[in-house]
């Protein structure tokens, strides 16, 4: 059975647009959509009326950052973990995009900064840390797109303040696309869709949202 029936979404570009709903609605299936993560069996996915299914996987995924709470981090530094988005990247540049990000904060209390091995044999990071360098990789890449799982692990509320600012300096003037969970990111959001049962049943702005819904 499909996920999603007959769905039919308009993102405004360089603006943040929020999907919001319960659990299973197909939010996650429609962010996935996206990069190409699954591929739709039927209608299309156009950025710019280019439709995403005539272009190739690495110039599509080029152009989108994934941040979510299931950031992939390598057994390796985090300097490479960070620049991984981005190889060609210099030691301030990476540096910049930890700072805007506020993961700066722990790695500099981290045994060898950005040359500490995180993973299997290194320090383990917190919910709220990979989150930051999950943007910070964001940040770097400087792509066009970005599509955003908002944690809905408990974050303390100073560590969820900092993540708002560095995900406010990400997606400034960027397209965006991002489950809400947080009130702050909805009321934020220029249009938003409300999803349930892999429909849309409801659009606007969060102001218009309540006045249909009384």
């Amino acid at each position: 059975s499909s996920i999603l029936n007959s769905i039919s979404l308009n993102l405004p570009g360089k603006k943040m647009t929020a999907l919001v709903g319960h659990s299973g609605a197909g939010k996650s299936t429609i962010l996935n959509l996206i990069p190409r993560f699954y591929n739709v069996d039927e209608g299309d996915i156009k950025i710019d009326d280019q439709s995403i299914n005539n272009c190739t996987l690495f110039s599509l995924r080029k152009n989108i950052s994934l941040v979510s709470q299931d950031t992939t981090l390598f057994d390796d530094t985090i300097k490479n973990n960070i620049s991984y988005a981005n190889l060609d990247a210099t030691q301030k540049e990476i540096e910049e995009a930890a700072e805007h990000s506020f993961a700066d904060e722990f790695i500099s209390k981290l045994p060898k900064k950005y040359d500490t091995i995180i993973g299997e044999n290194g320090v383990r990071l917190s919910g709220g840390e990979k989150q930051r360098l999950s943007i910070a990789r964001a940040i770097l890449k400087k792509s066009p797109i970005i599509l955003l799982d908002e944690a809905t692990s408990s974050l303390d509320s100073e560590t969820e303040s900092k993540i708002q600012k560095a995900i406010n300096f990400l997606t400034k003037g960027r397209t965006t696309i991002v489950i809400a969970h947080r009130l702050s990111t909805i009321l934020n959001a220029d249009k938003i869709f409300v999803i349930d049962n892999g429909k849309v049943v409801g659009k606007g702005k969060h102001e218009e949202l309540l006045q249909t819904s009384e």
